[in-house]
């Protein structure tokens, strides 16, 4: 009889979360951990990062924090070798960091040709660069692997723009290019690198409740089936499921965790 606690554990492994210190990624950094991942942290706040280790630990939870930049391309080949020498090979990798400008939330029409295209290599070209660099380092190793992708339902589905009424907030016009990006990119890689036994998939949240405006959120809670928003630990336990072998036969997935959003 097959003992399905063990599917999803993850014990004995190694996983990344780039982007490891934001609203969503220390949860899914608090997920791994304890269900036995041997948990890195990536991120560039060196501080807040050593907090979080420090605090993890008292906890028993045996998280990792390492400096790092996603948007320094050329960081990534060193950053994943150091990574395997302390830590040894890597199984899972999460990208969850949200790089962007200080004008990343202009509406549309005021969007600088500059700004877009800083906020597409930081944001999408990382994730895509990151998923090839890891996928080539886990085939070399014959590990397989998963990596999981954050996406959004905007990078499925266009924004519904009603629920921003009444406030001062709009969703970013790259965001959707972006994410939809990324989701795509995610299929493709999966598509790539399935025959090495590597796995790899989008998760698609809706709006994640951070004490956003209250209209905004009344607003919000209003369009979605469960009439709420997320929280981030549910987008990390979906996570979790995709990072462990319960998952084993998922790959090329675009998993939305949006209270039902996209269905209506």
């Amino acid at each position: 009889m097959i003992d399905y606690n063990k599917k999803f554990r993850l014990d004995g492994k190694t996983a990344v979360v780039a982007g490891g210190l934001g609203l969503i990624g220390k949860e899914v950094s608090i997920a791994l951990a304890q269900v036995g991942a041997k948990t890195v942290v990536l991120d560039i706040d060196k501080k807040k990062g050593k907090d979080f280790e420090k605090e993890a630990k008292k906890q028993k939870l045996d998280i990792n924090f390492k400096e790092f930049d996603i948007t320094n391309f050329k960081t990534y080949e060193e950053t994943l070798k150091q990574i395997e020498k302390d830590y040894g090979k890597i199984q899972i990798w999460i990208n969850t960091a949200y790089p962007r400008t200080k004008d990343w939330a202009n509406r549309l029409e005021d969007i600088k040709s500059g700004s877009w295209q800083e906020n597409v290599d930081m944001h999408m070209n990382s994730y895509c660069l990151l998923t090839r660099d890891v996928a080539e380092n886990m085939k070399q190793k014959k590990v397989k692997g998963s990596i999981i992708n954050l996406s959004s339902i905007y990078g499925v589905v266009s924004p519904d723009f009603e629920v921003y009424a009444g406030t001062e907030m709009t969703n970013p016009a790259a965001y959707s290019a972006i994410k939809g990006g990324i989701t795509n990119f995610s299929r493709y890689a999966a598509s790539y690198y399935g025959k090495c036994g590597i796995r790899v998939n989008a998760v698609c949240p809706g709006g994640v409740f951070d004490k956003q405006n209250p209209v905004f959120v009344e607003n919000y809670n209003r369009r979605t089936l469960l009439k709420r928003m997320a929280t981030a630990e549910e987008i990390a336990a979906t996570i979790l499921f995709l990072a462990s072998d319960a998952s084993s036969y998922i790959t090329g997935a675009a998993i939305m965790v949006d209270g039902g959003w996209t269905s209506i």
